[in-house]
């Protein structure tokens, strides 16, 4: 059976303060842990209104202190915006503080826009050094090695399991070569799925965290007591997505009636194409539209992410969600 895990991008919906969306992310995660999902991500994204997960080692903190046994990682770190030495200790320390719950997601894109990558004080270069960055931070956490200058403390000998992120056949290659589980940004990115997967599986090698190629799949997933409820939740994300077209982002708005009314239908192509692997329905219909999905893939785990403005039905999408694929 897949496994189920959750993204979670802390989102700020209107009306609602970050100090709300924070609180909502820990009581998600204790109900995702106490529902059987495997792990619990946060995104690394920064100056968008909507998101308030921009710190993200230490909302992972705050969610990891907050729960028992649900892994709790990034998904992702953004490394281009860090040098890996801080990511080491940030890492290190949460996984010396959670022993054995700790993951450490990676990505190559900045997560924004080039002027607030010029706030974090990185190049727009800083991407070409993804390769090396990750080997340099896979050491850092490593055991140590003799005539080692450099310390990442708390962090190095932890080990913290690192997997790549991607949405392109770069991060499909980079991780088969390095023998790192991948997943893959479908959720918002889905066009080169299907090719990724094919190449990460085909030229993975073995490594000494992964004997075997793993698979992530992400996907956007909203569950309610009815077809009609799961439709009308299921606007959300579609008016997130055509604001994205628009370039016009803001914070996370309540679900609409007639999602038609709202957008164009050049708007609607361009975000549906976004949403390709987006899926809503009732307990009694999910499992069957998840599953092609599951099969052309053959995903070990989806992450999944649900952008629903209502907490109360975004606890319930996910709690109907476990019990629809148990």
């Amino acid at each position: 059976m897949v496994q189920l895990s959750v993204l979670e991008l802390a989102y700020i919906g209107e009306g609602f303060t970050p100090a709300d969306a924070l609180a909502n992310a820990l009581d998600l995660a204790q109900h995702a842990e106490a529902a059987g999902f495997a792990r619990f991500w946060l995104a690394e994204h920064h100056n968008l209104a909507g998101i308030a997960s921009a710190a993200t080692a230490v909302c992972i903190g705050h969610v990891a202190g907050g729960t028992k046994t649900i892994r709790v990682g990034a998904g992702g770190i953004m490394l281009p915006n860090h040098s890996p030495m801080v990511i080491a200790e940030q890492f290190g320390t949460l996984a010396t503080l959670f022993p054995n719950r700790i993951d450490l997601g990676l990505g190559r894109a900045p997560g924004t826009d080039q002027r607030t990558l010029q706030a974090l004080r990185r190049g727009p270069d800083s991407s070409e050094h993804f390769p090396q960055d990750v080997v340099e931070l896979q050491a850092l956490l490593g055991p140590p090695q003799e005539n080692q200058a450099i310390h990442a403390i708390p962090g190095e000998d932890t080990n913290v399991p690192l997997w790549i992120l991607g949405s392109s056949l770069f991060g499909a290659q980079l991780a088969a070569m390095l023998g790192l589980p991948y997943a893959f940004a479908s959720h918002f990115a889905p066009q080169a799925l299907m090719q990724a997967v094919s190449i990460y599986r085909e030229r993975f090698e073995p490594s000494a965290q992964l004997a075997q190629p793993y698979v992530m799949v992400g996907c956007n997933a909203i569950v309610a007591d009815t077809e009609d409820e799961a439709r009308r939740l299921f606007t959300t994300p579609q008016q997130q997505f055509t604001r994205m077209v628009r370039g016009a982002r803001g914070q996370l708005p309540p679900p609409i009636d007639d999602i038609e009314s709202f957008w164009s239908p050049m708007e609607k192509e361009h975000a549906s194409s976004m949403l390709a692997c987006s899926f809503h329905g009732s307990t009694a219909t999910i499992k069957d539209r998840l599953a092609p999905l599951i099969e052309a893939t053959d995903a070990d785990e989806l992450m999944v992410a649900a952008a629903i403005w209502d907490h109360p039905a975004r606890v319930r999408s996910f709690e109907l969600l476990a019990q629809a694929m148990a």
